[in-house]
């Protein structure tokens, strides 16, 4: 070897210039070629390494690629990367080691062979596959996308299509769980020219359990237990290998308390037993129960949570209605929005409750045929009705904030839980409800006095205006029906005036203003002007107060015709008789105009034929006396 060495100096200095050593035997192959064949291979158009697998010797490397002699007369570079590991990233040969490559070109633009490791390692798997497919072998693959029709999967290194029928024997809605698990597939179809591969995980899960399942389903009757693996798991329960065929556990057979998701409990290729709880013989469907194996803690629910008593459990549910409690594992009771406050109505449970909180809670109704429990939250707790009656009574007087604002009135806080109602009937004695609203707002300091306590129906009214006394009551008191009193003018209209008696706003209509047509004009009157009237109704019980000046007017019309009736003399008698009938007249009319008015005042509850009563009365008494008049009249004349 050293001569050969020192007949070719060019060979020496190479072997210098490198960083690692070379080896005898090594030179000896690079240089024991048939010269003669290789240049007439040169010459010759066909090239069969070209586009084929051939192996190579490694020459030398660098930092970026890998020399390799295939044999012929020029070598060839590939990257370093190329012969790098996929997890460690350390380079996998050496100088001398002799690897398979593929050829791609003998005479690049570089005077090199273009060759690639990774496209001989493709055609090494690819001659693989032919050969599974061949023998109807299974090959491993992973799932790691999903496209239109189906998924891609990496066989080996190759990319492969499944088609969506081909995943599994029954219909799968989440593919998710056969993600990226190394999976057994069927070769269906392989092109090596168009590297179109085609894979079925349904034919290489169905091969070889068809024995499996027959076997299977001849033993199935429901009550058997069985081994399964879990395959497959969806929002409504998981799908398990039977070894031969598949078994839905549902969702509400996994546990005897409530879950969320069956993910909770179970997870994809853990092994449990099941037991069938139904089975089709003719769609060959099995339904399998994971409860089952255990006792259901609902047979002894009676004795262990007795109606009455107090547990303690945690929140693991809120709706609209209400809360869950688990009081044990399998056990669940519910408090009912209206059990959670003494005091708070109408309102979310979560504003009382949190998930995950544990409370303490009292047992109020069982039903164990419907797995249902009552439990109340409220019940645990201080009612504080029961300390607000101790300490309040009607007629007290109480201090708030306003707690709230409605059209119907005002909520004042009494307590830290309890709301008392002020209508908005009771906020002012002179001016309307919905005016007095508009005079307060929310977190006013107000005083009120207790109207009411309903603490069945958890209601307390209160009342603003009674602090300051009815002046109406005042009045009522002072005067009666009959009376005369001095009014004051505060406001005309065309259909009556309003006067203002001892602080109480009163209409008088048109009509009862004078007797006279001309003196039932309101114009008549100005604001300011004192006038004197009579009250023709007063009723401290329905607070209604009614003033005519008219009727007082009639008063002192027929006063006066008595007092002339009583001053005249014997001599006068037919005209002492004709005033009086005159008088007796004026009588009767008053008394009709007395009649229509108090007919017109009637409450809307008393029967209209009374008020007709009143006026055919009145009439009847004008019809008797009218003659008599006018005959004493005749006579006087």
């Amino acid at each position: 070897m050293s001569d050969t060495f020192s007949t070719n100096p060019k060979l020496a200095n190479m072997a210098q210039k490198q960083d690692f050593a070379i080896a005898p035997d090594l030179l000896t192959k690079a240089f024991d070629i048939d010269f003669a064949r290789r240049l007439e291979d040169t010459f010759t158009d066909a090239h069969p390494v070209v586009g084929s697998v051939v192996k190579g010797i490694v020459v030398s490397m660098d930092s970026e690629s890998v020399v390799l002699d295939i044999g012929l007369k020029t070598e060839g570079r590939i990257p370093l990367k190329e012969f790098e590991d996929f997890e460690t990233g350390a380079v996998t040969v050496k100088p001398g080691d002799v690897v398979d490559v593929f050829v791609e070109n003998l005479d690049d633009r570089h005077a090199e062979a273009r060759m690639s490791r990774e496209k001989a390692r493709r055609e090494e798997v690819l001659t693989n596959l032919e050969n599974a497919h061949k023998a109807g072998e299974k090959v491993k693959g992973v799932i790691f996308g999903k496209v239109k029709g189906g998924f891609m999967v990496d066989v080996q290194g190759i990319l492969g299509f499944l088609p969506g029928s081909q995943l599994d024997a029954k219909p799968v809605t989440d593919a998710n769980p056969y993600m990226y698990t190394p999976l057994d597939f069927q070769v269906v179809k392989l092109d090596r020219k168009r590297n179109n591969l085609i894979v079925s995980r349904r034919a290489a899960s169905d091969e070889g359990m068809a024995g499996n399942r027959e076997e299977l389903l001849s033993g199935m009757k429901e009550g058997k237990v069985l081994q399964g693996v879990v395959k497959n798991i969806t929002d409504y329960g998981a799908f398990l290998d039977l070894g031969g065929m598949d078994g839905l556990l549902h969702i509400t057979d996994i546990a005897w308390h409530r879950i969320g998701h069956p993910s909770e409990v179970l997870s994809v290729g853990q092994t449990i037993d099941v037991v069938v709880t139904r089975f089709d013989d003719k769609t060959q469907r099995v339904s399998l129960g994971l409860k089952q194996l255990k006792d259901d803690p609902w047979t002894k629910v009676d004795a262990t949570y007795p109606i009455g008593s107090r547990v303690q459990g945690k929140i693991t549910n809120l709706t609209d209605y209400g809360a869950f409690v688990e009081l044990a594992p399998g056990v669940e009771g519910l408090i009912h929005v209206t059990e959670m406050s003494w005091t708070r109505k109408n309102v979310h449970p979560s504003k009382v409750v949190q998930n995950g909180q544990v409370v303490t809670v009292q047992v109020l109704e069982i039903d164990r045929d419907k797995r249902r429990i009552s439990l109340g939250l409220k019940q645990c707790q201080d009612n504080p009705w029961d300390a607000f009656i101790k300490s309040h009574a009607v007629g007290d007087k109480v201090e708030g904030a306003v707690r709230s604002m409605t059209d119907f009135g005002l909520f004042v806080a009494l307590t830290d839980e309890i709301d008392g109602l002020v209508h908005v009937s009771d906020l002012s004695w002179d001016i309307s409800g919905e005016e007095a609203l508009q005079s307060y707002k929310k977190g006013d300091k107000v005083k009120a006095v207790i109207l009411s306590i309903d603490p069945a129906k958890e209601r307390v009214a209160l009342g603003i205006k009674q602090l300051a006394g009815d002046p109406f009551a005042a009045l009522a008191d002072s005067h009666k029906k009959g009376d005369v009193v001095k009014v004051k003018v505060t406001d005309t209209d065309a259909d009556s005036i309003t006067v203002n008696f001892e602080g109480i706003d009163v209409s008088i209509r048109a009509r009862d203003l004078g007797i006279d047509k001309a003196e039932q004009n309101p114009a008549n009157y100005k604001e300011g002007q004192e006038i004197e009237a009579k009250i023709t109704n007063l009723s401290k019980k329905d607070r209604k107060l009614s003033l005519s000046v008219r009727a007082l007017q009639q008063d002192e019309e027929r006063a006066a015709v008595a007092e002339y009736s009583n001053q005249a003399d014997d001599g006068d008698s037919e005209l002492a008789a004709a005033l009086k009938q005159a008088g007796v007249k004026a009588e009767a009319k008053a008394k009709k105009a007395a009649a229509k008015a108090e007919a017109g005042e009637a409450d809307a509850d008393k029967p209209a034929k009374k008020a007709k009563a009143k006026k055919a009365e009145a009439d009847e008494a004008e019809g008797e006396e009218a003659p008599k008049a006018k005959k004493a009249k005749k006579k006087a004349e």
